[in-house]
């Protein structure tokens, strides 16, 4: 399996507490997502994120077909870092690292997301055309949406 990765860096100029306390806490998904994914979560959520939490949602990433994704809360080192990974979904594999660093001015957020394709020897056209392009306009989203609400 050929494995893609996607780095997004965005400053903020808040403390690495209110970066934390947003971001950890996965009621705000939905505000950080397009809204033609149509994200709807399926499961209970708690205020903050702990290891072993899993999220189930639905999402219709493609001529509204919805599709059910599941993560788990791998990782968790309050306020600087935490892990999900996908159980079942739309990728053979999924691993998103969220960090958070005080920089001067506020923090810095960097994502790094590994991920895998179901396509065989077809994931890497796939990505390229498809995946990638998604991926990065759901990331593009979300940095517009963060400097509109911490200006």
């Amino acid at each position: 399996m050929k494995l893609f990765s996607l780095s997004r860096t965005q400053r903020l100029p808040i403390s690495v507490r209110e970066a934390w306390d947003f971001f950890s806490n996965p009621g705000n998904l939905r505000e950080i997502t397009p809204p033609g994914l149509d994200f709807v979560v399926e499961s209970e959520l708690p205020e903050q994120v702990y290891p072993g939490l899993i999220v189930a949602y639905r999402i219709r990433p493609l001529v509204g077909i919805p599709v059910r994704w599941v993560t788990e809360i791998t990782h968790v080192e309050e306020p600087y870092f935490f892990v999900d990974e996908q159980r079942f979904g739309p990728y053979k594999f999924w691993h998103h690292e969220h960090r958070f660093r005080e920089v001067d001015g506020g923090t810095e957020m960097e994502d790094v997301v590994h991920y895998g394709l179901r396509f065989g020897p077809f994931s890497g056209l796939v990505d390229r055309f498809l995946v990638r392009r998604k991926l990065e306009a759901i990331f593009d989203f979300r940095y517009r949406v963060m400097v509109e609400r911490f200006r």
